[in-house]
C-alpha cells in the first residue's frame, strides 16, 4: 500500500491511519476466497441493536463469478466505472429494514450496517487490501439485477482490491491517488460536554 501523508492530531493505530479510499487497483491481483471470508467474518462480529445483524453484503468477485461482477459493475455511475474496472471485487451493501424478532421497523439498521462495513474495511487493511465505498450507483438497477427483496434497503457499493504500486499508477489517477489525506479539525465535529464545545 502507498503510504499517504496524513495530519493526525493524535496517534492512532496504523490499520486506521493507513486506510484510505484509493482508486488505482491492481487488475493482476485477485483476492482469494479465504481472504473474502475473513473480511465477511470481521463484519459479522460488528455490534448491532438487539444483536439483529441487519447487514447483507453481496460479494461479486471477477475470479469466482464474472457475470455477477459485471452486473455489479453495470450498477455503478459512469464516473465510478472509469476506475472500478480494475477492482477484482465489488460489494453491494444492504440492510434489513425490519427487526427479525418482531417484524417492526429497525431505524438503527443503516447505522449498524455502516459499523459492519467499517469493520470489513479495517480487516481489509490488515490484509494489505484497499477499499473504496461508493454512493454513486443505481439502487433500482441493483435491486432488479440481484433480486433484492423489498424489505431490504441498498445503502452503498464498495470496491476491494490490491493497490497498484506507485511506479505503475496511471497518469490520469496519479494526482488523486497521491494527494495528502485531509479532515476537518477535531474540535469542529467532536464535542465534550456540550454542543459545539470542541474536544
Amino acid at each position: 500500500m502507498i503510504k499517504k501523508s496524513i495530519d493526525l492530531s493524535q496517534p492512532i493505530h496504523p490499520l486506521l491511519a493507513d486506510r484510505y479510499s484509493g482508486v488505482s487497483f491492481d487488475p493482476g491481483r485477485d483476492i482469494d476466497p479465504a481472504t473474502l471470508r475473513a473480511l465477511a467474518e470481521a463484519a459479522r462480529w460488528s455490534p448491532s441493536c438487539f444483536g439483529d445483524e441487519p447487514w447483507r453484503f453481496l460479494f461479486c468477485s471477477q475470479r469466482e463469478d464474472a457475470g455477477a461482477w459485471q452486473q455489479a459493475f453495470d450498477c455503478l455511475a459512469p464516473g465510478n466505472q472509469t476506475w472500478c474496472s480494475s477492482a477484482p471485487v465489488l460489494v453491494l451493501i444492504c440492510c434489513d429494514t425490519l427487526f427479525k424478532h418482531n417484524g417492526s421497523p429497525n431505524p438503527f439498521a443503516p447505522y449498524d450496517t455502516g459499523a459492519a462495513a467499517m469493520s470489513l474495511c479495517v480487516e481489509a487493511s490488515a490484509h494489505g487490501l484497499m477499499t473504496h465505498q461508493m454512493g454513486g450507483y443505481s439502487a433500482e438497477r441493483a435491486r432488479e439485477l440481484f433480486g433484492i427483496p423489498e424489505r431490504f434497503k441498498t445503502l452503498a457499493m464498495m470496491a476491494i482490491g490490491y493497490q497498484l504500486p506507485e511506479a505503475r499508477l496511471p497518469e490520469a489517477l496519479r494526482e488523486r491517488e497521491l494527494k495528502p489525506r485531509k479532515r476537518h479539525p477535531l474540535a469542529d465535529q467532536f464535542y465534550l460536554g456540550g454542543w459545539g464545545k470542541g474536544l
